[in-house]
Parts: structure tokens; C-alpha cells; sequence
């Protein structure tokens, strides 16, 4: 699994990233990836730190996306996977609650076998590890009821930022993506399906990490709403 575009959306990421670059830089060293930072309008030190990084690392491996206005990390993620060149397409979350050598873990156990089928992490499968928080915990078990009553869709985990895509499909069906904040998940999965992509969920290793940019009364409003718009829109 060496030929991989690795994206990883932000936004005013400044006290976590310098945590969490040592991770990629280890994953840089074992494969020559591309790596594809996609900063969403942050406000804070995230490019100053970024470009730093870029500067002491192979510059030939590594891209940098960057724009002005904050629009959503749905939109972060679809600027990465049109940008990218790599046969396998992998999205990451920056604060690595999974790090990216979990695509090793499923490589070895020979769980990635098609080009036609995406494969998503699940923190709802049997086999996977998962350290959070009570509060993260029901705040899933609330959305999913939501999704399950609006939408068909049997995917026992959605919102995992932890998700590999072949570039045979993955372009077409990020360019008709329209919901850029986080149900943006969502209707990756209606699009998938519509283009008869079978989604695999995988076990995963994943540890809630803090710092999420995740408004409980501002961002659940406008989750169920743009749920709603999604619902109407298919």
C-alpha cells in the first residue's frame, strides 16, 4: 500500500498538529506517499506550522491547499481528493484518533481487495478498540438514530474521518459532493451507492482525542439541517 494520497483536512489546528506530525512524518519514511494538507481557512499559527513541516521534509511528497474563508471540512476533504494523484485515496482525521498506519493493519489481514469497493473505518465493528468519552458516545448513538430514519442506509458508522477510496471512482463522486460541513458524510454514502460502490466497514483502533471543533448547539442544528437538505436533495 505505497502508492496512497494521504488527505488531511484542518482547521485552527495550531495545539494539535504539532503533536500529530510525527505520525506522518513516520508514515512518510515507510512509504513514498503523497501527502496532501488541506487547510480550510484557519485563522490561527496551522500554516506557519504546516509550511515548516513541508520545509523539513520531502518536498516532492508533500502538497499544501490552502484558501481564506472557512467553508467545512466535507469541502477541506473534496479540494484534497480532486487534487490528489495517487491510486488509493485516503482520508485522515488530523488528530489522529487513527493513525494512518491502520491502512497496514488492514492490508495485512487482506480486508482492501477491489477497486470498486471504499472501505471505512467502524467504530461500531466487533474487532475494533475504541477509547472516548460518555458525551462523544451518545452524541453518536443520537445521529445515527437521525440518519437511520431519514436515510437507507445500513452503514453502522458514518462519521469515522478514517476512509479509503480507489481513484477509479473516487473523483466522480467527491465532484458531485455539495454538503461541506460535517454531514457531509452522509452523502458520500448516498452517492456511493447510487454509483453501486460497496462500503466495507473495517475494525479500527481509535482513542478520542480533545480539541474537536465539534459545537454541540451550534453544530447539531445545522447537522439535522443540512441532513434535511440532503434527504430532499435525493
Amino acid at each position: 500500500m505505497d502508492n496512497i494520497s494521504l488527505i488531511i483536512p484542518l482547521y485552527n489546528e495550531e495545539n494539535r498538529i504539532k503533536k500529530n506530525l510525527s505520525f506522518i512524518k513516520n508514515f512518510l519514511k515507510k512509504k513514498k506517499i503523497e501527502v496532501i494538507f488541506v487547510n480550510d481557512g484557519s485563522n490561527d499559527n496551522s500554516e506557519k506550522i504546516i509550511k515548516k513541516f513541508i520545509s523539513k521534509n520531502n518536498k516532492k511528497f508533500i502538497k499544501y491547499i490552502s484558501y481564506k474563508k472557512n467553508v467545512g471540512k466535507g469541502y477541506a476533504i473534496k479540494k484534497g481528493v480532486l487534487s490528489s494523484k495517487r491510486k488509493w485515496i485516503l482520508i485522515c482525521d488530523v488528530d489522529m484518533s487513527v493513525q494512518p498506519n491502520q491502512i497496514d493493519i488492514w492490508y495485512k489481514k487482506k480486508y482492501i481487495l477491489k477497486k470498486n469497493e471504499a472501505y471505512f473505518a467502524s467504530r461500531k465493528h466487533s474487532l475494533s478498540k475504541i477509547k472516548t468519552s460518555l458525551i462523544r458516545k451518545s452524541l453518536g448513538v443520537i445521529f445515527n438514530l437521525i440518519i437511520f430514519s431519514l436515510f437507507d442506509i445500513n452503514i453502522k458508522d458514518t462519521q469515522c474521518g478514517f476512509k479509503l477510496f480507489n481513484k477509479k471512482y473516487a473523483k466522480s463522486v467527491f465532484r458531485k459532493i455539495s454538503s461541506y460541513r460535517f454531514s457531509f458524510d452522509v452523502e458520500l454514502v448516498l452517492l456511493l451507492k447510487k454509483k453501486k460502490i460497496k462500503i466495507k466497514e473495517l475494525p479500527v483502533n481509535w482513542v478520542h482525542k480533545s480539541g474537536s471543533k465539534l459545537n454541540i448547539f451550534y453544530d447539531m442544528p445545522l447537522m439535522f439541517y443540512d441532513l434535511l437538505k440532503i434527504k430532499f436533495k435525493n
